[in-house]
């Protein structure tokens, strides 16, 4: 027996959403559904939980992603005896109108009922970085943190090579920590990730970024609940910073995810972590947690032999049964903890 219509239209709303590959949408299941009892009714619901969900309408993903989407559901429609759903072509109308931007939007939702919206380049690379976009290993380290409330809440949180802050606000807004310092060294990522901020509720001043070097100027946020997490932005280069600038920084917890895809910033990130151990005074060392996507196993075996090398200890993080954020494949990614 098929899934019944309305979770049916919510999984193609989720994934909708979050702009993730069509190919992942349950589209077998569409077809089966329709061949059961070939009527309009469904194909409305999708197109309302999709297209015309009020997160689209304020937050749309490509125009060009749209109009795959509605023509895919076109041909569904089109395949049956149902009747005509003139709402269908009305949509794909407007969509038609748009001029292909540069940018646009994903809406990833919570289990909580809230929302990670973020606004994000269409090109992989785009102004010479990668960190415009939101990578598999950023939705996993998500995921787990919100299986793994504990480990931030509370806390102060240092993320490296935040990109435009999908996993930090996910974070923020579910996980409870007491601050939360987003950091990069890209300025156009550090603008796009202040823009994200705003997007999501939180407060932040475009453009303005934070100095380890002096007193924080992050802003208070009042999140649900009366938590307040603090949240900061961080213009922070790996190689350049010192340890007396990290000195203020006083994190409980360091993530990162996806930034061990290549040797010299391998190196980099070590230094990095090697910094953090030596500038933490008399307090207890952050735990440490490293998402990252093995696309070449050879540069994740030099990541674990330079860790190796410098006396940092690591373990594996037992891996998720599935992360809520991909719905579809599920590439491999994996999550060291690191004692420094």
């Amino acid at each position: 027996m098929g899934e019944s219509r309305p979770r049916l239209a919510l999984r193609f709303q989720r994934r909708f959403l979050a702009a993730r590959p069509l190919r992942s949408l349950p589209w077998q299941e569409l077809e089966q559904s329709l061949r059961t009892a070939p009527d309009s009714a469904l194909l409305a619901d999708i197109l309302h939980e999709t297209i015309l969900h009020p997160l689209c309408v304020k937050y749309p993903p490509s125009a060009k992603y749209r109009r795959c989407f509605l023509t895919e559901l076109i041909k569904k429609h089109e395949s049956t005896a149902a009747e005509p759903l003139d709402e269908l072509y009305n949509a794909l109308a407007d969509i038609l109108k748009e001029e292909e931007s540069t940018h646009c939007y994903k809406n990833y939702l919570l289990p909580t009922g809230d929302c990670v919206s973020l606004l994000e380049s269409t090109a992989l690379i785009s102004g010479g970085t990668t960190g415009l976009v939101t990578w598999e290993a950023a939705l996993h380290l998500a995921q787990w943190a919100l299986d793994n409330p504990g480990v931030f809440r509370d806390r102060t949180i240092l993320e490296l090579g935040s990109g435009i802050g999908f996993t930090g606000i996910a974070i923020c807004k579910t996980c409870q920590p007491r601050t939360f310092i987003f950091s990069d060294c890209h300025p156009r990522v550090l603008r796009q990730l202040g823009e994200n901020l705003s997007l999501n509720g939180f407060i932040s001043e475009p453009g303005v970024t934070w100095s380890f070097q002096t007193e924080s100027q992050g802003q208070e946020v009042e999140g649900e609940n009366c938590q307040n997490p603090k949240v900061i932005v961080a213009e922070l280069d790996w190689g350049s910073v010192t340890e007396n600038q990290l000195l203020g920084v006083r994190a409980d917890v360091v993530i990162a995810a996806d930034v061990v895809y290549d040797p010299e910033i391998i190196l980099a990130l070590i230094g990095m972590l090697q910094k953090l151990s030596t500038s933490r005074a008399d307090r207890k060392a952050p735990e440490v947690f490293i998402a990252f996507t093995i696309r070449n196993p050879d540069t994740y075996q030099l990541f674990q032999a330079e860790l190796d090398k410098v006396g940092i200890r690591w373990q594996i993080i037992p891996a998720q049964s599935s992360c809520n954020f991909l719905y579809d494949v599920q590439p491999d990614v994996m999550i060291l903890q690191l004692f420094i």
